[in-house]
């Protein structure tokens, strides 16, 4: 066994140019484009595809995805290298085409759509030239798919939908949607659902409003309340099997929580990196803010949470590559969904009070990144769902004990010891 904590040479290089990219071409655009998912932006229309060309002239686009669908192949550790750079930008993931939610549709249907879905849907999401929306949040069931009551009806060759979607973010933007909804209500709870596909144009289909996440701008509600009433769409939108969208899904959200939480050390990095520049800059007493202990002790815990953070990431993506199976490491991504929001709240935080009444105007990123925390501790489910998975699949690897006392009871094991010894004691006069 070897370990290594190195990047290869050859991607280093790439990595390079993808640092210098961003930050000269990227990170600019952010300041004008309102919201890149936006097609409809003339503003975006004009900036990001000549970037995305760019991007992939340099064939590093889709690297979340294998070379049968358009990608490089690089797998889950060199995308979360890559997107460690990505994640500090409100652009830079679809410039580079490993965005949420159309990275994790695009592997739902690479998975389960038939060959015409994958010729009118992912060909085209591929391509960029249109995004798609998840649709599965429920205003009354929240996360937890068993409790839905969104419901598709076979009706000859259609399925007739019905329901409401909570959350479906993008789908103001979208051509279609991905939609979870309750096909089998008899069956057993994990058994009742099924995954389709919804062109966002057929009749019935309602954007209740858009909501947006507060501290963002009011005008860029981009998470939509969808109403569907007597939605009908084709019998072959089924992706998968009929009652198998629990699994379906599953195949979705693994990806996008760890591709999340690549991101998001990328967020956090951020928020050191200013949070460093300030102390060394600003003067308080006759000394820098650098020289107090306090401010010390911050700059030390910030460094800690993102170090351990971002190795519990890149182990998990690491274990994603060797597996190839989400379920096989289902509770590592369960910790790193539970563990980010509050590396995220805290090192943000900290940056946030360094910078003083600066740090809580909007002419600083601080509270937005603190309000993102909590966002992060809300998407793709609950941090405190994903840490009783990781409670579960932790104690699968041990076994109780029937004796009174623990296995490890010191008495006990001093008692085995000498035993086990007694001729040596003994021998040495004991």
């Amino acid at each position: 066994m070897t370990w290594d904590f190195e990047t290869d040479a050859e991607y280093q290089k790439e990595l390079d140019w993808v640092e210098n990219f961003v930050t000269k071409e990227v990170v600019p655009v952010d300041q004008v484009v309102k919201h890149a998912w936006n097609m409809r932006d003339p503003v975006r229309n004009a900036l990001i595809p000549p970037l995305q060309q760019q991007v992939r002239d340099r064939g590093l686009w889709a690297c979340h995805l294998g070379p049968n669908l358009g990608g490089p192949g690089y797998g889950q550790v060199k995308l979360a290298l890559l997107n460690e750079i990505l994640g500090r930008t409100h652009s830079g993931p679809i410039v580079f085409g490993c965005h949420a939610p159309d990275s994790g549709n695009s592997e739902i249907l690479a998975h389960y759509g038939t060959p015409e879905l994958k010729q009118r849907y992912l060909e085209p999401l591929l391509r960029q030239e249109i995004v798609s929306a998840y649709s599965m949040t429920e205003p009354r069931g929240g996360s937890d798919p068993t409790g839905f009551t969104t419901a598709a009806v076979l009706d000859g060759d259609e399925w007739v939908v019905n329901g409401e979607k909570w959350f479906s973010s993008h789908a103001n933007f979208a051509s279609f949607l991905i939609l979870l909804a309750v096909t089998d209500p008899e069956e057993a709870r994990h058994r009742r659902l099924s995954m389709f596909v919804v062109p966002s144009d057929t009749p019935g289909i309602e954007i209740v409003r858009n909501v947006g996440i507060y501290g963002h701008p009011e005008d860029e509600g981009t998470h939509s309340y969808v109403r569907y009433h007597d939605v009908r769409i084709p019998k072959d939108h089924l992706l998968g099997g009929r009652g198998e969208g629990f699994l379906v899904a599953q195949t979705r959200l693994g990806g996008g929580r760890i591709h999340h939480a690549m991101r998001t050390v990328g967020l956090v990095r951020q928020a050191l990196d200013q949070m460093c520049e300030r102390v060394l800059s600003r003067s308080t007493q006759g000394e820098l803010l650098a020289r107090k202990q306090l401010v010390q002790a911050m700059i030390a815990d910030s460094w800690i949470d993102l170090e351990q953070f971002r190795l519990l990431v890149l182990r998990t993506a690491w274990k994603i590559d060797r597996y190839n199976d989400y379920q096989k490491v289902r509770g590592d991504i369960s910790a790193v969904k539970a563990a980010m929001p509050k590396v995220l709240h805290d090192v943000a935080s900290r940056a946030l009070q360094l910078h003083g009444s600066l740090g809580v105007s909007h002419e600083m990123p601080f509270a937005a990144m603190v309000l993102e925390s909590f966002h992060m501790g809300l998407a793709d489910g609950a941090t405190e769902v994903h840490k009783v998975t990781l409670a579960r699949e932790v104690l699968k690897g041990y076994t109780g004990t029937e004796d009174l006392f623990p296995t490890q009871h010191l008495p006990r094991l001093r008692a085995e010891a000498e035993a086990r010894f007694a001729a040596v004691l003994e021998d040495v006069g004991r």
